[in-house]
């Protein structure tokens, strides 16, 4: 979901770290470094939706066919610079973010009402400005590209950190996608998907180490920079009196920039001046507000280390939570035979929600495109639930 502000301050105030890069060119260097293996390009596929969705008549479900044809024009333009892709699609909303996912759909609640209320107003709708994400999209692109032959992965753990570690792992040519998280992983390039031409295959590529320059800090630095200016796993709430005092105290205040851009560089002035160990991390978790918890920044750290990645932050030798809960993935469904089946399908993007029903006993739906206001029609939750409830009750056996 990434950080607040940090794609766009990376942009205005750090223009040396957005370099536009051709990635035809990128991909024929990339072959005579490593010449017994394809360059790869692992996609955050739900980045990339309001990419390849160009319809106007969005409100009205648009045009498949149309979407289709985009798809297919997109994996072919790759296709023909010898560049392979692997699409990534998020498989599961992470406990220690469900709070911020929920916000976050209460907030496209008030977009979608607004929609309702210009469809009422102008008796028409609204055009792309207005453009909000339909919830099935995602599910139904990935059907789309399994149909063009393409690798599709659905994922275990938060989408974001599968995609870092994969590009990581298998040494790929870089991250294509539009989340600021990216920027702080230490993993592959990051090549922006809304700057993408695809008629020339010329894009931005964001430099991690030219922001740490900018910054005044170190690539080891950045987790706890992202954590402390706020994401997924520390909220804002807990962080004002944190930026309050970096403000105050910071050398690099401009009084040019907005608010959240001088927190940005008050932060990162802040931090450079704190040793990097875990004691100093433990000194800084006291300055979050009482009775919060206290070990949300060790947590929001850990977040960003991929497998077999060590900080200075955090003690050597504990095992990375992420690969933990991977490796104690409980399944609710009795059936040990059909629980590795689902999670295999799962991954495959072969199926949807089974797995997350067999294993965790819970399924999530982000935002329909509905009218609260109109109280005739029941929402789609309302009328499912007793399919819903049924479906469960087959997949785990209850009986009932």
């Amino acid at each position: 979901m990434g950080i607040k502000g940090l794609q766009g301050f990376v942009e205005r105030v750090c223009p040396d770290a957005c370099r536009t890069v051709d990635l035809r060119e990128m991909a024929d260097k990339y072959r005579i470094d490593h010449p017994h293996s394809p360059p790869v390009i692992v996609v955050d596929a739900m980045s990339c939706v309001r990419y390849w969705y160009t319809s106007e008549s969005w409100v009205s479900g648009g045009q498949w066919r149309e979407y289709l044809v985009n798809l297919e024009d997109f994996i072919k333009t790759f296709m023909s610079a010898g560049i392979k892709l692997v699409f990534y699609f998020d498989g599961v909303v992470e406990e220690k973010k469900r709070d911020e996912w929920i916000k976050r759909r209460f907030k496209n609640n008030e977009d979608i009402a607004k929609v309702f209320q210009f469809i009422k107003t102008h008796r028409k709708q609204p055009g792309r400005e207005m453009f909000g994400l339909l919830s099935a999209l995602p599910t139904f692109t990935r059907y789309a590209l399994k149909s063009l032959g393409q690798q599709t992965v659905c994922t275990l753990l938060e989408g974001d950190f599968e995609v870092a570690a994969y590009g990581l792992q298998h040494n790929c040519m870089g991250i294509l996608g539009q989340d600021s998280d990216y920027l702080i992983y230490n993993t592959c390039p990051y090549f922006s998907i809304q700057k993408l031409r695809l008629d020339r295959l010329v894009t931005v590529m964001y430099s991690r180490e030219h922001l740490c320059r900018a910054l005044g800090l170190s690539l080891t630095h950045l987790p706890l920079f992202a954590s402390l200016l706020g994401n997924d796993v520390v909220p804002d709430s807990l962080l004002e009196g944190f930026w309050h005092k970096c403000l105050v105290t910071s050398r690099r205040r401009n009084n040019r920039y907005n608010r959240r851009t001088n927190i940005l560089l008050a932060v990162a002035d802040y931090i450079s001046k704190v040793p990097c160990s875990y004691s100093s991390m433990k000194h800084l978790e006291e300055m979050l507000p009482f009775g919060s918890d206290k070990t949300l920044l060790y947590k929001g750290v850990e977040s960003y280390l991929l497998p077999g990645q060590q900080s200075p932050w955090i003690p050597p030798n504990i095992t990375n939570r992420q690969t933990l809960s991977l490796q104690q993935q409980t399944a609710l469904c009795q059936d040990k035979e059909i629980f590795q089946l689902a999670k295999e399908q799962h991954v495959q993007s072969e199926n949807y929600a089974i797995f997350n029903v067999l294993s965790n006993g819970e399924m999530d739906c982000s935002n329909s495109l509905e009218d609260e206001c109109d109280t005739e029609i029941a929402g789609q939750a309302l009328i499912y639930r007793p399919a819903r409830q049924h479906i469960y009750s087959v997949l785990l056996e209850s009986g009932k």
